[in-house]
């Protein structure tokens, strides 16, 4: 092989001038001996003889490899530079040369600065060229669209077009890109007509771009009608279409898509998996999600980390948390996302507690959280309905980047009203700056949960006055605070100005809360005439209220038409044969009541067994009726028995009906005291200093007798007592309730 002698000296030691023999493939500069150009060779593969220190070369005598073809040796020094000082030294030798206007040359060092992170950079090699091609306008454009500046991407194309540079196939799927990205669909629209009149509304590649855009913009059906007119469909194009649905709210036309596509023998890559996948999540089709599973393990993509978060979303999503929690294991490093995807997925299944604990381990090992996690998190907590757990989540986010962000601070409030305490909510919601309409609607819904009607409708009249208009939950919240308020006049007056002032189409929700105001009220032949004339087909919850509010007057012929109802639209819900059963009782019809019982055994249904909890010091302790097997039942039973002396002394009479069996009056009395709020009462009287507050949660309705009892309770040892029961909060507090009975 040819030998070069190469003058070479070290940065070390620049005074000492050493002559090595290098085979001529290695060498990167064939440059001529009149030629004296310092250029630092330390990122080229040299032998390791001659690699033991950074080198300098000065200059050597060749003019074999590249002859005189500057693009050649220029376009060969660029591709392999791997830091700025590369560029520029080979900047300054383009320069030095008058080549700097060269456009091949100033295109390639665009592109190579661009790869190499340096975009400001090749921005300024762009603005030396006085007359910029098509090619070199191309490839500031795809730098910035690749960096995500996306509006200097819009800009640089804006100024070709001032120059008169008509644009081709590869300027415009960046500019597309661009638009679909920040998005800007008016800038996009004008792009599409310059598509057709240059001529390129058959380039696959510009179409795809399109399809992108209309899709990223909400314009589905417009991205649809793009994608049907493509000849020539790549695995992008329906990608693109399919992702457009997916993202866009349209989960069964992204699957029919897919579907079509596969009839074609299109081979899915993992991109279009993944929205497929979010699809069947979202329509929750479990099954087919785990075909797609079987999809990507046979294609080879279950590594592909999207692919791993998006079939622990769906499973999580669709309950099957262990298996989720299985494929999260599988990441060494868990990103944010995933993460995301298995907290939310607990706390969306009723696994509140290993959310927690899952955010817990995530903070302790220093992974860095986003609002998505803290909203997730705060779900959880109000699941749990510990006060506790609520004030150190709280405490987290005041300490947190995202202390005022909407999102997180409309979840707190969601979060303190679940877990009893409407001031605390009150005061996430007077810190909260810039309130939209979704912060004044969960305030005002937490006022709803806990009766304070009137508080509701003075945060109303305050949100109007701030300018905010409502939306369809915030009535929600009014109706329901009005219910629960006993406020039949105003709810009434504020479900017909929904559509009259706001042009608000009422909900089920809406049609509901109203039928339970008019019926909790007695008006029980104007609930059922308001259902007759409604504009949309009754759904369960609006004859569920009714039936409810039935069982409470004994109207046991329309209560009977209404579980008709129910039964038909809902067959498999044990709850409304519960309530049907208890409005039999009511009315002392025993043998209507064993027939309905007889009906749920034909159907395989059971009554959900009652339960309260109740948290002392930050924990939470579970009680069923008659429970002994609490380690402190003994003292519990001794303190339920001091209580019932004080509630005869102070006159209180038992509400018998409230036992909705057929027993003596001696029996029924009994089983009343060994509710199980009852007892999670006496737990905390004996677990807590005199003045505590005890807070209770029931999964049923609370009845009628401990309803009344509690309210006596309160009163006889001088404690604040809420109870959260299956509908809403009762606060409890000398003698009196916060639902004033209603």
């Amino acid at each position: 092989m040819a030998l070069n002698l190469v003058v070479v000296r070290r940065i070390s030691n620049c005074s000492l001038l050493s002559l090595y023999p290098i085979p001529a493939k290695f060498l990167p500069l064939p440059l001529t001996t009149a030629t004296l150009f310092e250029f630092d060779v330390s990122p080229f593969k040299f032998p390791k003889q001659y690699s033991s220190s950074p080198l300098h070369l000065d200059y050597y005598d060749d003019d074999s490899l590249y002859g005189s073809d500057p693009d050649m040796l220029y376009s060969s020094l660029l591709d392999n530079s791997t830091h700025k000082k590369h560029l520029l030294q080979i900047h300054a030798r383009l320069v030095v040369s008058g080549l700097q206007e060269n456009n091949f040359l100033a295109t390639k060092f665009v592109h190579v600065s661009s790869n190499l992170g340096e975009i400001h950079y090749a921005r300024s090699l762009f603005d030396e060229n006085p007359d910029p091609d098509v090619f070199l306008w191309n490839a500031i454009i795809r730098g910035y669209s690749r960096h995500s500046l996306y509006r200097d991407a819009l800009q640089m194309y804006s100024r070709m077009q001032v120059a008169g540079v008509i644009p081709d196939s590869f300027t415009l799927p960046y500019v597309l890109k661009a638009c679909s990205s920040l998005p800007v669909l008016e800038m996009g629209r004008r792009v599409h007509a310059q598509i057709f009149r240059y001529g390129f509304e058959s380039d696959v590649f510009v179409q795809n771009g399109l399809v992108a855009l209309y899709a990223k913009c909400g314009e589905i059906n417009r991205a649809r009608i793009v994608f049907d007119g493509l000849y020539d469909r790549t695995i992008v194009s329906w990608t693109s279409i399919i992702s457009g649905y997916a993202q866009n709210g349209q989960p069964l036309e992204a699957l029919k898509i897919f579907s079509q596509m596969r009839q074609f023998n299109v081979k899915p890559d993992a991109i279009s998996l993944v929205s497929v996948l979010r699809a069947y999540t979202d329509v929750e089709g479990l099954e087919q999600g785990k075909s797609i599973h079987s999809c990507v393990i046979k294609l080879g993509f279950e590594f592909e980390p999207d692919l791993l978060i998006s079939l622990t979303a769906m499973y999580a999503k669709c309950g099957e948390v262990i298996v989720a929690k299985s494929l999260f294991d599988q990441m060494e490093i868990p990103n944010v996302i995933l993460w995301n995807a298995m907290i939310s997925g607990y706390a969306k299944n009723g696994c509140a507690d290993e959310a927690i604990n899952l955010f817990r381990k995530m903070i302790s090992k220093n992974i860095r959280t986003d609002s998505v996690t803290a909203s997730s998190t705060i779900l959880a907590c109000a699941q749990v309905g510990s006060l506790e757990l609520a004030r150190w989540m709280d405490d987290y986010i005041n300490r947190s980047e995202y202390r005022n962000d909407v999102f997180v601070n409309t979840a707190l409030i969601d979060m303190y009203a679940k877990c009893g305490s409407v001031d605390f909510a009150r005061s996430v919601f007077d810190r909260t700056p810039d309130k939209d309409v979704v912060v004044w609607s969960a305030m005002i819904v937490g006022y709803g949960l806990h009766g304070r009607g009137h508080e509701a409708i003075n945060l109303f009249h305050a949100m109007k006055y701030a300018g905010v208009e409502p939306n369809d939950v915030t009535f929600v919240g009014l109706l329901s605070a009005c219910n629960h308020s006993g406020l039949v006049q105003k709810g009434w007056e504020y479900f017909h100005c929904m559509k009259k002032e706001y042009g608000i189409e009422p909900r089920h929700q809406h049609y509901a809360c109203v039928v339970d105001l008019l019926g909790r009220a007695g008006y029980l032949d104007e609930a059922y005439e308001f259902i007759m004339k409604m504009p949309i087909e009754p759904a369960v919850t609006v004859w569920g209220a009714l039936l409810s509010a039935c069982k409470i007057y004994r109207h046991v012929t329309l209560g009977e038409y209404a579980a008709e109802r129910v039964f038909m639209l809902d067959p498999l819900n044990a709850g409304h044969y519960v309530q049907l059963s208890n409005l039999y009782a009511s009315a002392r019809m025993w043998d209507c009541v064993a027939k309905v019982r007889v009906m749920m055994r034909e159907k395989g249904l059971s009554k959900d067994l009652g339960y309260s909890l109740i948290e002392i010091n930050g924990k939470l302790q579970a009680f069923h009726v008659g429970d002994k097997s609490h380690p402190k039942s003994k003292e519990i039973f001794e303190e339920l028995e001091k209580l019932e002396r004080k509630l005869k002394e102070a006159g209180f009479v038992p509400d018998t009906d409230s036992v909705l069996h057929d027993l003596n009056y001696e029996e029924k009395e009994v089983t009343l005291c060994n509710h199980s709020e009852r007892l999670a009462i006496a737990y905390g009287l004996i677990s807590t200093p005199l003045g505590t507050t005890l807070r209770i949660t029931k999964n049923l309705r609370a009845c009628v007798n401990c309803h009344s009892a509690t309210k006596l309770i309160s009163k006889l040892v001088s404690r604040e007592i809420v109870v959260r029961d299956a509908n809403r909060f009762h606060h409890f507090k000398d003698g009196f309730c916060s639902c004033g009975d209603y």
